[in-house]
């Protein structure tokens, strides 16, 4: 019998269950997939502590990578044995196996692993439409990242210097700092000693950048808006620190006339072929080498509730993976 994480009220940790559950065939556009590996996000959290809402008692989980065991009817894209990764609802992805809708599923190059894939396919797809669909950046751009060390942010600074864009991030430690600029970050600011804002504003020579790309949130909303440059864009994609505050339409004004936008990336994914070509980009770089995808944390799946604490801790660095049959990983 398969085996899932499920939880039944939102909370800490400790809310979720480790369970038995009949998984069962393949209905009308759907498909039953075995799990290799299945990712661990930030995004996850969220759902289990309520912050995302969710139909409880619900699945845990957005990103798996697998294979395909049976297809139901009206299935066309995807045979039985065909290597898949996919990103998003329904929840579910803390799973040995499940059934789900083909629609989600991606294919998996050949020169990708099972780990790789799940370890990227959330962050590289956010990183995809977030440098190639939230704002024209031009080569020679100055950008800021939050979280460079993290798992989007590892992808991020790779992808951006294919760009030519410049990128300022922001780390906790130094140990974080080198990693950052191992990845190729230009200017790293270890937000624990150094003012976010100030230093950003010494680096752009008093203008500030034209983005800011920040998945921490509340802790973090002051020092973005103040490193704008006039008419810049605040990105706020993610709350790692709790939900950015109210924002005050004339404080925007105030700062420089800048923007502010809160993307999720199910809307830039929602439609198949801009997907399609967010994945081709995405996979094309990481197997030619061009992005190398680090997996820096690895749990078994039964250990999820120990991979959530540290998650937020904040000790991970790069991606976390979960692993659910060591010898198929490849």
């Amino acid at each position: 019998m398969a085996q899932a994480f499920r939880f039944y009220e939102t909370g800490g940790p400790e809310v979720l269950r480790w369970e038995q559950v009949e998984v069962g065939d393949p209905g009308p556009g759907e498909v039953r997939i075995r799990h290799r590996a299945v990712g661990l996000n930030f995004a996850d959290t969220y759902f289990r502590t309520g912050l995302y809402p969710a139909a409880l008692p619900a699945g845990m989980g957005v990103e798996a990578a697998g294979v395909v065991e049976a297809v139901g009817p009206a299935v066309t894209d995807f045979a039985a044995g065909d290597r898949v990764t996919y990103t998003g609802s329904p929840l579910g992805a803390y799973s040995t196996e499940r059934v789900m809708p083909a629609e989600h599923l991606i294919r998996i190059p050949d020169e990708i692993s099972f780990e790789t894939a799940a370890a990227m396919t959330m962050r590289g797809l956010t990183t995809a439409y977030l440098l190639r669909r939230i704002h024209p950046l031009r080569p020679g751009d100055t950008v800021l990242l939050h979280a460079a060390a993290g798992g989007v942010g590892l992808i991020f600074t790779q992808w951006a210097k294919l760009l030519g864009i410049t990128v300022i991030g922001t780390v906790s430690t130094e140990r974080k700092a080198e990693i950052a600029r191992a990845h190729g970050c230009d200017h790293v600011i270890v937000y624990t000693r150094e003012n976010v804002a100030d230093r950003v504003r010494e680096l752009t020579g008093g203008t500030g950048v034209r983005v800011v790309y920040d998945s921490i949130g509340k802790t973090t909303f002051e020092s973005s808006l103040d490193s704008l440059a006039r008419r810049g864009l605040l990105v706020c994609f993610g709350t790692a620190s709790g939900p950015v505050p109210p924002i005050n339409a004339m404080q925007l004004a105030i700062k420089g006339s800048v923007f502010v936008t809160r993307p999720a990336l199910a809307d830039y994914i929602a439609d198949p072929d801009e997907r399609a070509e967010l994945a081709e980009e995405l996979f094309s770089h990481v197997a030619a080498g061009r992005i190398r995808i680090d997996v820096n944390q690895r749990y078994e799946l039964a250990d999820a509730i120990t991979a959530h604490r540290d998650l937020e801790q904040g000790t991970s660095i790069g991606s976390s993976v979960f692993t659910v049959d060591r010898e198929g990983l490849s």
